[in-house]
């Protein structure tokens, strides 16, 4: 028999802990993608309990549905529209009072069955903060539940609770509601009746009280509807409005919606009142007293400083291990397959393109799980927060305020979704200035390019060069953001108002989920675009298969065959091992100048030498140029690139060793990773960008911008350094 199917929508402010409550219900059983239209992150998770299949939607967090930005206009519409069975209102129960106002909005839409989650009531109760829980049930006709969701407690019972909302025949009658003042709710009644009176208002499926209450605010979404949906009869309903709202507006000395607000606020006091009380004996706020460190202006900044810099270390360190790991599982592979499959093209695509392709990026997952898992840790603590906090002062000399750092830190991920955040901010000048600095933190696909010079290179300080090149795409953006501001953007200073949420013990569980939603983005580049990135590489670097070389290296290793041959025969049995091993040197060096005049005789080498000149003087060849040039597409096709072009087997170290030797230097080397770092962002950051501002304009100025300051910063450091005697 197949189960009945109940829909769940977790909604509440943003901090709640709604998506903390998401991942212990759901765990690893999520589906993520967009919401149709929007590019808003949509999470749904599938469980069966207590004989039902529940499907669990994570709404967007919103502080009120009054549709101002996307995220309001997404959770509010699937509520409106979707209608689910039971909408789970996740409340800091901390602070009572701010989430109610949320709360009691969606009492006011009376289209779903509403049951509150009262929320990390553990850190309420260490606040000296108590809620009557049954008493907050009966004055605003919802069930109410204690949870604490980064301890998985109360779980269980609140999805008991929702299957016996959703299976009650009917929503309660509201005993209690907003009333407002006599002149707005004769208004709310007129409309109401209006409203009513036209045949066709039933297919609108809304609250006939809440619309007309929207239509006082002005609501432009609801106005729409109505338009789409009573074509006929909307201008009436919508002058009747109108000349409401100028009345009351008249009457009452102010807007009618900042009057309403402020009347649901005073709705609430009279809730706070009779369901919360406040010890005297309180406990000092931990919080506030960690605040008074990692936020003072003297010691907050070195100690962020710090913790930026102990993550890249991190990074580096911790995941040479794993990275060791996977290299000898990719060299057992490569040489398993070497031995099994007979010689022809079709082992050198798969030796030489599949697995050095993606064999050279994939050993870089661990490092690139270790950033994911540090930069979820600064968010589940309450730390990013901070983080913008303390940078607002930085920020605000670009003109831009702390809230606009938390896309930029975000885009140490990953660039396409910490764009995509800075839809959270209201001016629009400040989005696109965000938009296009943004891109100049490096995101973790640049990482493995980074690993791969850096610890060729620099190796012990390998860790600190990373550090460094990560803050210098901070400067870059600051100093770009500067510019900006004060020539194409300018605006005055937005000024920062952003809620510090309460310290969290991070949860294991909510890490690792985290680091596997990650996990598999990078997986599934694996599986496509790197893999056919590499083929690609691999072909044009491959044929023409025939060419004429300047040297008869097979005649050059016989010379070498015969003249060790010789001496060995008279070498005494001692220096058999020597002679044996310098042979094999001569050998190998005249297969690797084979192998690089047929690297360059190859079509990839005449696109190679083609770009060179724009390369030359940043000191990287051609092949590094090609490298470059192929991170339009995605920057982790660069490695594999430079796997095919340098490496001359198939051991994934080999591109290292290659390296090494390939006349590179390490001033080259830091050239070559300040360019990666700033110029044209991968495809899908570009697109973003460009639907994110939708504008053409904004988006060719970014790859333009980007690429011309990666080349200047690249040949300043390179033929500087050279000037200074670095080379």
């Amino acid at each position: 028999m197949e189960q009945k199917t109940i829909t769940i929508a977790l909604a509440g402010n943003p901090n709640s802990g709604k998506t903390t409550i998401f991942n212990m219900l759901t765990g690893t059983r999520q589906k993520v993608g967009n919401w149709p239209g929007v590019t808003v992150e949509k999470k749904e998770g599938r469980i069966k309990k207590f004989g039902y299949d529940l499907s669990i939607i994570d709404l967007p967090g919103t502080y009120s549905l009054t549709p101002f930005s996307i995220e309001e206009i997404v959770a509010r519409d699937f509520i409106l529209e979707e209608k689910p069975d039971v909408v789970i209102n996740i409340i800091d129960a901390s602070n009572l009072e701010r989430s109610l106002y949320l709360a009691t909005q969606m009492r006011e839409l009376d289209c779903s069955k509403v049951m509150f989650a009262l929320n990390m009531h553990d850190l309420a109760r260490t606040r000296g903060i108590k809620i009557d829980a049954d008493k907050l049930s009966e004055l605003l006709d919802v069930p109410v539940v204690f949870t604490v969701g980064n301890k998985n407690e109360g779980m269980e019972a609140l999805l008991k609770a929702a299957v016996d909302l959703a299976e009650k025949e009917k929503i309660s009658q509201q005993k209690r509601r907003v009333q407002y003042n006599k002149d707005i709710e004769e208004a709310i009644h007129v409309l109401h009746n209006l409203i009513r009176e036209q045949p066709a208002w039933t297919g609108l499926g809304y609250d006939l009280r809440w619309m007309a209450i929207k239509l006082l605010e002005d609501d432009n979404i609801l106005k729409k509807r109505l338009i789409e949906k009573l074509p006929e009869k909307a201008s009436v309903i919508l002058n009747a409005a109108q000349a409401q709202r100028e009345a009351l507006t008249s009457r009452l000395d102010d807007d009618p919606e900042i009057i309403m607000t402020d009347e649901r606020y005073g709705f609430i006091a009279g809730i706070i009142k009779e369901v919360l009380t406040t010890s005297r004996s309180q406990r000092v706020d931990i919080s506030r007293a960690i605040d008074m460190v990692l936020t003072d202006r003297f010691l907050g900044f070195p100690i962020f400083i710090l913790l930026i810099w102990a993550m890249f270390q991190l990074t580096f360190t911790i995941g040479a291990y794993p990275m060791d790991w996977i290299n000898q599982a990719v060299k057992g592979l490569s040489a398993l397959l070497a031995a099994l499959l007979p010689g022809g093209i079709l082992k050198e695509l798969i030796l030489d393109g599949i697995v050095a392709g993606v064999g050279s990026v994939i050993v870089f997952m661990p490092n690139i799980l270790i950033l994911f898992f540090c930069i979820a840790l600064f968010e589940d603590t309450g730390y990013m927060a901070r983080a913008a906090f303390l940078m607002d002062r930085i920020m605000h000399l670009i003109g831009l305020h702390g809230k606009s750092f938390i896309p930029m830190l975000m885009g140490f991920g990953c660039n396409v979704p910490a764009i995509m955040a800075s839809r959270t901010l209201e001016s629009e000048k400040d989005r696109i200035l965000t938009i296009l600095i943004t891109p100049f933190m490096s995101c973790s696909a640049r990482l493995p390019i980074y690993i791969v010079l850096a610890g060729t290179f620099f190796s012990h300080r390998a860790g600190s060069v990373l550090f460094g090149i990560y803050i210098t795409g901070i400067i870059i953006a600051i100093v770009s953001g500067r510019l900006f501001r004060s020539t194409l953007l300018k605006g005055a200073d937005a000024p920062f108002v952003m809620e510090l949420p309460p310290y969290r013990m991070p949860m294991a569980k909510n890490l690792l989920i985290h680091m596997w939603d990650r996990s598999k983005l990078f997986l599934k580049k694996m599986g496509g675009i790197i893999l056919v990135g590499s083929v690609v590489i691999w072909t044009l670097s491959a044929f023409p298969r025939q060419v004429t070389y300047s040297t008869d290296y097979t005649a050059a290793q016989r010379h070498v065959e015969t003249e060790f041959g010789d001496r060995l025969e008279q070498a005494l049995p001692g220096d058999r091992t020597v002679l044996l091993q310098e042979m094999k040197v001569r050998l190998a060096r005249i297969d690797k100048l084979k192998q690089m005049e047929k690297s360059e005789k190859s079509w990839m080498g005449t696109i190679g030498k083609t770009i060179a000149p724009f390369f030359a003087p940043l000191g990287i060849d051609w092949r590094g140029g090609v490298a470059l040039l192929s991170g339009f597409v995605a920057k982790e096709i660069v490695v594999s690139t430079m796997g095919v072009l340098y490496a001359a087997d198939n051991e994934t170290d080999a591109l290292q060793r290659s390296l090494a030797v390939s006349g590179m230097t390490p001033l080259a080397a830091l050239a070559m990773m300040l360019f990666v770092l700033l110029y044209v962002p991968c495809l899908a950051t570009m697109t973003v960008i460009h639907r994110e501002t939708a504008s053409l304009k904004w988006t060719m100025f970014s790859i333009c911008y980007s690429t011309l300051i990666a080349w200047l910063t690249a040949f300043v450091v390179y033929q500087g350094g050279r000037l200074l005697g670095f080379a």
